[in-house]
């Protein structure tokens, strides 16, 4: 009596290879119906058909094999299309990540050759609210858009009236070693009260190299490299946090190819003079 589908039809029959089903039962994912023990021939029963199927859908959504056998395993409907909500949600954000680092990569093919006017200023102490925190690098674009929304929240709850547009302060660390301090405020006038991770915050003095950036953060490293390489070119930079001011972002428009973000470098000034080209 025939003991169901051999391997091989069952490989025709779900579009798994063969290869794939032998390692889908080493690891527990898929296991045959019944193994003969004579000859190790491995029988698959008609009803593993559409278990077969989510898997290899599954995995075509390169979702780890340990979710896959959650999801197959799951008590009821509900933690099933959880777990399967929670490897989209995923994937979205990947496809997103990709899609900013492809638009990043093009705007540096076709930016203009013409290098952009660098300024020379001096910015006074500024009371502030602000959060400060250690980040990793690659949690701070994240970081930023939560804790600005936070500072904003604060100054509309506490009724303070804004003194400038926003700002983020950004130690070296943070470029060399991947992880380091960041600030991020809002200027404003009257007495800040410390709630949760907001907290009154001088913005220091400083003299800086500025240059000004249009567009999404994503590609700020390209105003980075000009204003860096300026500094560094003529010796006057000098060590101290980089600063960024915001003149437009994520609280104005959502449409990030409208945002405008200023970027300091911290310089010795030893002239009088207002502005610099390039």
């Amino acid at each position: 009596m025939k003991e169901g589908l051999t391997v091989g039809d069952f490989s025709r029959v779900t579009h798994l290879s063969v290869k794939t089903l032998r390692h889908y039962h080493q690891v527990g994912l898929l296991e045959p119906a019944t193994v003969d023990p004579g000859n190790g021939y491995r029988y698959y029963a008609p009803d593993q058909i559409p278990s077969a199927q989510v898997i290899r859908r599954l995995r075509d959504l390169e979702m780890p094999v340990a979710e896959v056998k959650a999801v197959l395993n799951a008590p009821d409907t509900a933690a099933r299309n959880a777990l399967i909500t929670t490897h989209l949600n995923r994937l979205e954000t990947e496809l997103a990540q990709t899609r900013a680092a492809v638009d990043s990569l093009r705007n540096l093919l076709q930016r203009p050759a013409a290098a952009r006017s660098i300024e020379h200023r001096t910015v006074p102490a500024t009371p502030a609210v602000g959060i400060r925190q250690i980040v990793d690098r690659d949690d701070i674009l994240a970081w930023w858009h939560g804790a600005l929304g936070e500072l904003h929240a604060t100054v509309h709850a506490q009724q303070l009236h804004r003194a400038g547009p926003s700002g983020g302060l950004y130690d070296s660390e943070l470029f060399q070693h991947d992880r380091g301090e960041a600030v991020v405020f809002i200027p404003v006038d009257g007495g800040v009260r410390a709630i949760g991770r907001v907290e009154p915050f001088l913005v220091p003095g400083a003299e800086l190299a500025v240059i000004t950036h249009h567009g999404p953060l994503a590609d700020v490293d390209l105003a980075y490299a000009e204003l860096g390489s300026y500094a560094t070119t003529h010796e006057i930079s000098v060590s101290g946090p980089l600063r960024e001011t915001y003149l437009r972002d994520a609280h104005d428009t959502p449409d990030e190819t409208r945002w405008e973000t200023e970027i300091g470098w911290p310089v010795f000034r030893a002239d009088n003079h207002p502005a610099h080209p390039a």
